[in-house]
């Protein structure tokens, strides 16, 4: 279910941008703090939501599916789920003060694409796909201060390659996001993004060859790497106090938009028996200490 990955990925991020807009409080004189923000030290959110989105990446039949979120930071350095997989920010600036700041560090990631919950009875036919173990890296900028005191641009990509013989790809996924607190309760990101694959990837997920085709009765397609496509995505969260600085419960929900292009596209998988437009949405409670 690709929309696990998506989805818990721009729910780290959001929690990443949301902590040092809270953590600038700090700054200000004593005498100007009525709480110190749980956020300028150690913390930890947890929670747990569901989501919707397609069975496979392509597929214009949608599933429920759990989407938990675990994200915090330890000595400064970030760390977050991404996807079934773990991301740290090796660059411990997270709540420094700084108005331009830096993240790098590794990145695992499990892949379940064409693994199971495949609706379609057709693409059913070209068979299970295992599961891909993805190991990459993260690296990018963040700036603060844009239009207010606690806004934050950050442009960031990903880079990973499966390890685990799965799909045998590389994957490039870069970023941009605007975030921004609303009110001292209230949080709000927007983000743009695409994803560039190879040609392993691309013939792995949306190529069909001849024993596919007689299997299936789709037609013979070989995929080619490239931009396999972009999207945009809209999340917000509520803390359930009134502030957010005190951490506690939380509610927070997402919903994201993506388009295949090129040969992901015109892939009979997505051509003939599915969609090239793919909607993702998911919701849930945390708990942030």
């Amino acid at each position: 279910m690709r929309i696990f990955n998506s989805c818990a990925a721009a729910l780290w991020v959001s929690v990443a941008l949301c902590a040092p807009a809270f953590a600038q409080d700090s700054e200000a004189p004593a005498a100007e703090m009525p709480n110190r923000s749980v956020f300028t030290g150690d913390w930890l959110t947890i929670g747990l939501g569901a989501g919707y989105g397609p069975s496979y990446d392509g597929s214009d039949q949608y599933v429920l599916f759990p989407a938990p979120l675990a994200q915090g930071s330890v000595g400064g350095f970030d760390f977050g789920a991404r996807g079934p997989g773990l991301y740290v920010d090796l660059i411990a600036d997270s709540n420094s003060g700084k108005d331009v700041k830096f993240l790098a560090g590794p990145l695992l990631r499990f892949r379940m694409d064409r693994n199971n919950d495949i609706k379609d009875p057709v693409v059913r036919l070209l068979g299970e796909e295992d599961v891909a173990v993805e190991v990459g890296a993260t690296a990018g900028m963040s700036f603060s201060r844009i239009l207010h005191p606690f806004d934050t641009v950050t442009i960031s990509s990903d880079i990973q390659w499966d390890v685990a013989g799965a799909h045998k790809g590389r994957i490039i996924s870069p970023s941009i996001s605007y975030a921004t607190p609303l009110s001292m309760a209230i949080f709000a990101m927007f983000s743009l993004s695409a994803t560039h694959v190879d040609s392993h990837y691309a013939d792995t997920y949306f190529s069909i060859d001849q024993a596919g085709s007689t299997a299936s009765g789709l037609p013979v397609f070989t995929a080619k790497g490239g931009w396999k496509s972009y999207g945009a995505s809209l999340l917000g969260a509520v803390d359930l106090s009134g502030d957010a600085r005190d951490g506690g419960w939380g509610i927070y929900g997402l919903i994201n938009y993506s388009r295949l292009t090129n040969d992901e596209a015109r892939s009979p998988v997505t051509s003939l028996r599915g969609d090239a437009s793919q909607w993702f949405m998911a919701g849930g409670v945390s708990y942030t200490f």
